[in-house]
């Protein structure tokens, strides 16, 4: 076997490891798999690529290729050990980033290296020089977009600057201004290439990936994240074009594909306009939320709470992003095994966007060892809310307001929400009264029906276990009057 045709059966066997790992990875109980077919075939790519270095190369471009790789590949595992469940959204942002950053010294490198060579010389033919510059064109274009729209959404995820949209004068116009001059200027180049429209392409596409995100409210950040994702999938693929390599443009369309219909799903389930996704169209209302409070909310303990789940019949649990930053699952999972051993209903309602990352809340339950059949996805769950006894909102906001249904003038009015507030009894866990990641006060919070419990959500969780593990555990004088607690019929399904 040539080199060659072994480089060739790496790439078709590389490709093939990455396929099932996208599907191993769309299911709980085949994740790991999924994860482990991911990395051989990263690993069989990277032994693919030392190959045909070696063939093509000197040895010294190898030991320097080999020299990043180690570089990057222990950098990579520092960082994944050192990073906290909570940051892993901001971690991908600025991942992405790295891989549209990559694409633009792609897109460069390759203009470079066939207009030192000119065009007799080059081994493209002269008639296919436009539709390599256009090639050229096209891979700094959504590279750099990627490149400065990750860095903003990483920016924000980590509260380095505000999440509120930018309200620039004539936004879509801006957006669209930029796309037709993007048009104008790869037809100009591939006629008549030159360093400054290189340039002047570089600069536009940085520009219009700012905007993009900068445009979006941090509460829509999950949808921003998943379409970054697609976006640096299809800077790979279009590197991959300009490098010649199959395995890259095969990877860079699964990523890219993938995002983009995770990105469609999760629109949905917000929902918002897939195309204005993409345009970074929407958000821009979310100026005009307010953080002032709706009347008088109602305090609650975690003696009182415990009460309450050993008079209930059913319990559902919807966790958000607060439950991550107090790193809660442990306790929560061990909350929910004390329940179940006592004979309560215990379920997990999971809102598709619940965190600031699709998924993330999945993962941490599974961390904990939460039983992958008590944990429900909304549309599975969200029709028991009314026969349940007890609610526990840990750290969920803007998923469960229910202004979104009640209020068409909220910034988030249509978005499906967890209607956590149909429910006997709902015990919120927050830190505050402050207003969720969008910026908009929670109704839910004023409620008759609702109490709050103001502290750390892990030392609250973790406080409701110990008062369970008393005999007879009392509610404190704080009870509220007329609490339902009594033990109601577990409802069907």
């Amino acid at each position: 076997m040539t080199a060659t045709t072994a480089t060739q059966a790496a790439d078709i066997v590389a490709a093939l490891l990455f396929i099932f790992s996208l599907a191993g990875l769309s299911r709980h109980h085949t994740s790991r798999a999924g994860v482990v077919y991911g990395i051989g075939g990263m690993a069989l790519a990277l032994a693919a690529t030392i190959i045909v270095a070696g063939r093509d190369t000197s040895a010294g471009t190898v030991a320097l290729i080999i020299v990043a790789m180690v570089l990057g590949g222990a950098a990579g595992l520092w960082r994944a050990r050192k990073v906290e469940m909570t940051q892993i959204p901001e971690l991908i942002a600025i991942l992405h980033s790295f891989v549209g950053l990559a694409a633009v010294l792609i897109g460069w490198n390759s203009y470079n290296e066939v207009e030192s060579h000119g065009s007799a010389q080059t081994r493209i033919a002269h008639d296919l020089l436009r539709i390599h510059h256009t090639e050229v064109s096209i891979g700094i274009f959504i590279g750099a977009v990627t490149f400065t729209g990750s860095i903003i959404a990483f920016l924000k995820l980590s509260a380095r600057i505000k999440s509120v949209p930018l309200m620039l004068p004539g936004k879509n116009a801006l957006n669209l201004g930029a796309l037709a001059a993007f048009l104008g200027l790869t037809i100009w180049f591939a006629i008549s290439p030159s360093l400054g429209l290189v340039i002047a392409i570089t600069i536009l596409a940085l520009a219009l990936g700012w905007h993009l995100v900068a445009s979006i409210g941090g509460g829509d950040m999950p949808v921003v994240v998943s379409m970054l994702n697609s976006y640096s999938g299809w800077a790979a693929a279009a590197a991959g074009f300009l490098l010649d390599n199959n395995l890259l443009i095969v990877t860079g369309a699964l990523v890219g594909s993938s995002g983009a219909y995770l990105s469609y799903i999760m629109c949905k389930a917000m929902n918002r306009s897939f195309i204005s996704v993409i345009a970074g169209g929407f958000g821009i209302e979310a100026v005009a939320s307010s953080d002032t409070e709706q009347g008088e909310h109602r305090e609650t303990s975690a003696e009182d709470t415990a009460a309450l789940l050993e008079n209930a019949s059913s319990v559902i649990i919807t966790p958000g992003y607060g439950m991550a930053v107090a790193q809660a699952q442990h306790p929560v999972a061990e909350l929910t095994r004390t329940l179940r051993e006592r004979g309560v209903e215990v379920r997990f309602g999971v809102h598709p966007v619940a965190g600031r990352l699709p998924g993330h809340m999945n993962v941490l339950l599974a961390e904990a060892k939460v039983p992958y059949d008590a944990v429900l996805e909304m549309d599975e769950i969200n029709d028991d809310f009314g026969g349940t006894t007890v609610v526990l909102v840990i750290g969920a906001n803007d998923t469960v307001n229910p202004a979104a249904t009640e209020d068409p003038t909220s910034p988030i009015a249509g978005m499906p929400v967890l209607r956590v507030w149909e429910a006997q009894n709902v015990v919120v866990f927050k830190r505050s009264m402050a207003s969720g990641y969008a910026g908009v006060q929670n109704p839910l919070f004023f409620r008759e029906n609702t109490r709050m419990l103001f502290g750390d959500a892990k030392q609250s969780v973790e406080e409701i276990l110990r008062a369970l593990t008393r005999p007879d555990p009392q509610p404190s004088s704080t009870s509220r009057p007329g609490l339902r607690v009594a033990k109601q019929p577990t409802p069907a399904g």
